[in-house]
């Protein structure tokens, strides 16, 4: 990776470590979980912690789609838009990628709760950047901040984004044992070092299939811990951070994530301690929302029967390449139109709103220069293109 600090935004963009983008859809998870899962106990422990609440609030700069205030009141389906980035605290003067997007959907009403993943390497074109098209959507927030952020998803499968949290990765070791650590079956044997992201190496830990069960190594190998059932912060990074020996890949790394997020679920209704004072201090230090305090005591007591049912969905890709302005193939996953409709579907029902069209192909607008590009990179048996409406 280049270092150079003049390198232009999209090149600094694309070229990265994947190894540390594989954290931040588990960091969102967690922070979903701070949202909707708060009973009594917890809406208590929020007042108690309020100065750390306050900390983390800070307007998303874009004008909203519909009045949330009156949404929240109500007790109306929501949508918050989770996203990671992964460079320092949130004061810094670099804001780093958000690799990682999470669309959560809570619906009091159903009593349902709909996570949808969003493909980091989704090919869009970014609201008022279109020129550079083509971009990843994890582009949008080092483009234009929170406000082109949301204004990407909103334009790419035309739905209303009510809130917003931005997550630094760092946090996360810290968070998961201070709620004392989880308990996860894995889903497939494997073992893997997070200082290698591989099966071997220091800091290795061996997960087992149909099993809570993991042990930990500092010699490669040679010597195992006695198993242990309880995941601290450092095991549940390596559990949710491996890739290459999964069988199903990104997706496969997806479920693992979604099933740390059961395991907070559960932990959540049994500690007390879930929102204790030092675990929101860190979180004031890590997270950044347009929710204020206010906001998310009404969510404490509004919408906490919407944590008894979660659906986890993601937005499937086709996988392909483009060069990048140096002649370096960048890769993508192009979503279809019929694909993102299904979402848009999904989405909008789990917000009791109307039917309507998807966004375009690529959320925003395609320079006439860049048409045929556009064209080029659609899958062959996507029926639609970039120029199809989107109804809002």
């Amino acid at each position: 990776m280049k270092k150079n600090k003049q390198t232009a935004v999209k090149s600094r963009i694309d070229r990265y470590s994947k190894s540390s983008h594989r954290l931040r859809n588990i960091i969102l998870l967690i922070v979903g979980l701070l949202l909707i899962v708060s009973g009594t106990f917890a809406w208590m422990a929020i007042h108690n912690t309020k100065s750390a609440i306050d900390k983390t609030y800070k307007s998303s700069g874009v004008t909203k789609s519909r009045n949330v205030s009156s949404v929240v009141q109500s007790g109306k389906p929501l949508s918050i838009l989770l996203f990671g980035t992964d460079t320092g605290e949130l004061g810094r003067t670099y804001k780093g990628r958000t690799d990682s997007m999470m669309l959560l959907l809570v619906n009091p009403k159903t009593k349902k709760t709909t996570m949808i993943s969003i493909p980091r390497d989704a090919m869009v074109s970014i609201p008022g950047y279109e020129s550079t098209f083509p971009q990843k959507i994890n582009a949008a927030y080092a483009y234009g901040s929170t406000a082109t952020a949301i204004k990407t998803v909103e334009s790419y499968i035309n739905i209303p984004i009510d809130f917003y949290a931005l997550v630094n990765m760092s946090g996360l070791e810290k968070m998961v044992t201070q709620v004392g650590g989880i308990s996860v079956k894995s889903p497939i044997d494997f073992t893997y070092s997070q200082e290698t992201a591989h099966a071997y190496g220091a800091n290795l830990y061996r997960f087992h299939k149909g099993s809570t069960g993991y042990e930990h190594s500092n010699d490669n190998g040679v010597t195992w811990s006695a198993t242990k059932h309880v995941m601290t912060g450092d095991a549940a990074l390596a559990f949710s951070r491996m890739r290459y020996d999964d069988p199903d890949g990104d997706y496969g790394r997806q479920k693992r994530q979604r099933l740390v997020l059961e395991g907070l679920i559960k932990k959540s209704a049994n500690v007390s301690s879930l929102l204790n004072t030092k675990f929101m201090n860190t979180m004031s230090s890590n997270v950044q929302t347009d929710l204020s305090f206010g906001d998310i005591t009404t969510i404490a007591s509004k919408y906490i029967n919407a944590a008894k049912n979660i659906v986890t969905e993601h937005i499937q890709g086709v996988s392909t390449s483009y060069p990048d302005s140096e002649g370096n193939n960048v890769s993508y996953e192009v979503v279809t139109q019929k694909e993102k409709q299904r979402v848009t579907n999904l989405a909008r029902k789990a917000l009791g709103l109307k039917y309507a069209s998807t966004g375009s192909a690529y959320g925003g607008d395609i320079p006439s220069s860049l048409q045929t590009i556009a064209d080029s990179l659609r899958p062959a048996d996507d029926e639609s293109t970039d120029s199809d409406d989107s109804s809002n």
